[in-house]
């Protein structure tokens, strides 16, 4: 028995039948079984859209062995009498409890929020009514920000090989489809994520691990660069080590932390507001046509020098998806991107920032506090603006022009859009990137003008980072680590899953 790897074209509705077919033919073989490595879509023209799928192709026909090495996570088990307390219940918190509890700790994954399913029902009365919820919403609850979102579970880190694949085999065990560990932009939607977080948690808990939702980090106690106890809203936790997976919203466990001596610095990171348009209009731009057969919704990913000195590019960008009320706070107004797995909204959304450091925004050297106060700031001007949770708008060729326009403005955002000189409202030096940004992104995509700018997107990247030994424990503690989106060195799913492995298997190593 041999193997080998082929790559194939083929038509973007090919049926599992084609494929066996064309694997035959190319191999002249019939007797085989395959699976598939990689599937990617080339749209480069227009005339010719085709799937490039790689497959590895086992017969006793074949001569040799093509199958790649798989570098398989290795966690030693063994009991351990060690209490390790992790804050946090997003990816990087989650995937370190759990490598943690395989490894054989004693962990308690605490999480501010409520389980899944609770923080699902808030999220939907607060569409309906506007009233918001402050345990349960889109930045906090089980799962963290990821849950309701696209679920795209691409990276640019690089060495997270092992990683990724324990994370998607993990994923994959939980009940997401398959195709993740070949698609080459693989995402799950929010409605397969809210049953995989429950899934892996029922896991965690099999194994032994406690999880207990409605429990704040308020405090550490700390001692010599030691903490002894973690201090939560629902009582003291003894720990070994403690691991805090804030995301990139609790400002307060961040104003705690630096309080308790832990090291950070401000960096570099991204504000602008997200960009919505007609799914068809993104369609007829990437594929020519309204509709492509075999796929379910276009796709972009735009960057652009803008003026020179920030950046301006697309993130998050949400496929036949629907812009969301993100606030993490009572009085702030922010808004993201989600959508479903089958992507088969009328609308297609993506955030459109502009890279900015917290000095240049305060016109001054700022502290990690103070860069953390002055976006708070800014999310509140919003929500000022409104008097509500309603997204002030304005279409993309006002924003250019800087004239408002009464036409109405068609949306996704379920709790209603008032009309708004977003030039007036985002500072100046980002608004001139995203002017510049805009217009070139204009050139790129046919009809992009079409499109409206809503509210204000601030959760891209934190302006903080964490100062980290290179075994990710806080600079001056012993037993401290702070990971994923919330410590600055990780951004999106696989990433800060990725960070919050490393992190779990440097102390299961030490």
């Amino acid at each position: 028995m041999g193997t080998k790897a082929i790559s194939l074209k083929l038509p973007t509705n090919y049926t599992e039948e084609q494929l066996k077919e064309r694997i035959a033919k190319q191999l002249n073989i019939r007797d085989f079984s395959f699976y598939t490595e990689s599937k990617s879509l080339d749209a480069r023209n227009k005339k010719s859209i085709f799937w490039l799928v790689k497959v590895l192709v086992s017969s006793s026909k074949i001569k040799g062995d093509e199958s790649p090495e798989q570098d398989e996570l290795q966690i030693p088990f063994k009991k351990r009498n060690r209490k390790i307390v992790v804050v946090g219940s997003g990816p990087a918190g989650f995937f370190n409890a759990f490598v943690l509890q395989k490894a054989g700790f004693n962990v308690t994954l605490i999480e501010r929020g409520s389980d899944v399913q609770k923080r699902g029902q808030a999220i939907s009365h607060f569409e309906r009514s506007g009233v918001f919820n402050a345990q349960n919403n889109y930045a906090f609850g089980e799962g963290g920000a990821g849950t309701f979102s696209d679920g795209k579970l691409t990276s640019r880190s690089k060495h997270i090989s092992k990683e990724k694949h324990f994370i998607l085999s993990s994923y994959v065990k939980a009940g997401a489809p398959a195709e993740i560990m070949y698609m080459t932009h693989p995402h799950l939607g929010t409605d397969n994520l809210r049953k995989i977080v429950q899934n892996l948690r029922h896991e965690f808990q099999e194994l032994g691990g406690r999880m207990l939702f409605e429990t704040q980090l308020e405090d550490l106690k700390i001692i010599n660069g030691k903490v002894s106890e973690a201090v939560t809203s629902a009582g003291n936790l003894e720990a070994d080590a403690v691991f805090i997976a804030p995301g990139h919203s609790a400002y307060e466990t961040y104003k705690m932390l630096i309080r308790r001596g832990v090291p950070f610095r401000t960096k570099n990171f991204a504000v602008g507001s997200r960009m919505e348009h007609k799914q068809e209009t993104i369609n007829i731009a990437q594929w020519g046509k309204p509709v492509l057969p075999g796929v379910k919704a276009a796709e972009y990913r735009l960057t652009s020098p803008a003026d020179g000195t920030h950046q301006v590019f697309s993130f998050c960008m949400c496929p036949g998806g629907t812009v969301v009320p993100a606030a993490a706070y009572e009085h702030t107004n922010i808004v993201n991107g989600m959508s479903y797995y089958k992507r088969n909204g009328m609308f297609a959304n993506a955030a459109c920032v502009a890279g900015i450091h917290p000095d240049e925004l305060a016109g001054k050297t700022v502290s990690p506090i103070e860069a953390l106060d002055q976006l708070q700031k800014l999310e509140e001007l919003f929500y000022n603006f409104a008097g509500s949770y309603s997204a002030p708008a304005c279409s993309i060729s006002a924003f250019l022009n800087q004239k408002s326009k009464s036409a109405t403005l068609e949306s996704s955002y379920p709790l209603g859009l008032i009309q708004a000189p977003l030039w007036s409202l985002l500072p100046a030096p980002v608004v001139q990137s995203m002017q510049a940004g805009l217009q070139d992104f204009i050139r790129k995509m046919r009809g992009f003008e079409q499109g409206n700018l809503l509210g204000f997107e601030s959760k891209t990247s934190s302006p903080i980072q964490v100062i980290r030994e290179k075994n990710g424990l806080c600079e001056g503690f012993q037993n401290l680590y702070v990971i994923g989106e919330g410590s600055g060195y990780a951004g999106g799913i696989v990433s800060s899953a990725a960070d919050g492995i490393r992190a779990a298997m440097s102390l299961v190593e030490d």
